[in-house]
């Protein structure tokens, strides 16, 4: 199974590292063991949003510099069974190489059924990193011509580094202002423009980064995180409608 996944995204403020652990949550929700990886050095936040900062003694730098076991490095959530995170170095300086990165995640992933890894957003030596050990990826977007530009800027240097099987979430759509803004005639023309194929739309919602913010994710749910459930489900493969009633 291709289990390992980076998620990407050309702009910051998508809402990437949001898909990141609503993803993760979602498919320990259906039975699975997930590590994250935070592979955003000196910007990390992961930590912050699963409620786990304060436990973080080790990172991803630490463990290949020998400062610490891999299992050492690895933290798991408090509010999620089977959900584990592994932080990014704090200084950027830190940063791993790709091949570097290639190999811990290789001695690591064996012990999970997905590794979901948070790209910092742009193409630059980061991303490449994130993207070293990767089966296929998300590619996090907005419904508005800059995000979507960069989206497709991310398709191209994954299809470069050999990583053809990329889809698409549109994060945060709101129909109102998507209607009112005017940038595209409908939903279709964004997947067209973004070049990849659409696998989940997430309709924004206020609730969800409240969630994010106050370290709460897999606390609190309902319906605001009913289509990160259904993308964990496409992920998975299963059959699951893109967009349900109402949305468009």
């Amino acid at each position: 199974m291709n289990n390992v996944i980076v998620v990407a995204s050309g702009k910051g403020g998508t809402g990437k590292s949001t898909v990141c652990i609503c993803l993760s949550v979602s498919l320990v929700k259906q039975g699975k063991r997930v590590l994250l990886i935070d592979c955003d050095c000196g910007m990390r936040g992961l930590d912050i949003m699963l409620d786990i900062e304060q436990d973080i003694l080790f990172d991803a730098s630490d463990a290949v510099c020998g400062n610490c076991g891999f299992g050492e490095a690895v933290y798991k959530s408090k509010n999620n069974d089977n959900l584990f995170l592994m932080a990014a170095p704090f200084d950027a300086e830190n940063e791993l190489s790709p091949s570097v990165f290639r190999q811990l995640v290789d001695a690591v992933k064996g012990g999970f059924d997905y590794v979901i890894i948070d790209s910092p957003a742009g193409i630059g030596s980061g991303f490449v990193t994130a993207a070293a050990p990767a089966d296929r990826a998300l590619i996090v977007t907005n419904a508005e011509p800059t995000s979507v530009r960069g989206a497709v800027k991310v398709r191209k240097r994954l299809e470069a580094l050999g990583i053809g099987d990329a889809r698409l979430v549109i994060n945060r759509f709101d129909k109102r202002v998507f209607k009112k803004l005017g940038f595209y005639p409908d939903l279709d023309a964004v997947i067209d423009a973004a070049q990849t194929q659409l696998i989940s739309l997430v309709p924004f919602d206020i609730n969800i980064s409240i969630v994010m913010q106050k370290g709460a994710a897999g606390v609190e749910s309902g319906s605001s995180f009913a289509p990160f459930e259904r993308l964990a489900r496409r992920v998975e493969g299963a059959p699951c409608p893109l967009v349900l009633k109402g949305m468009l």
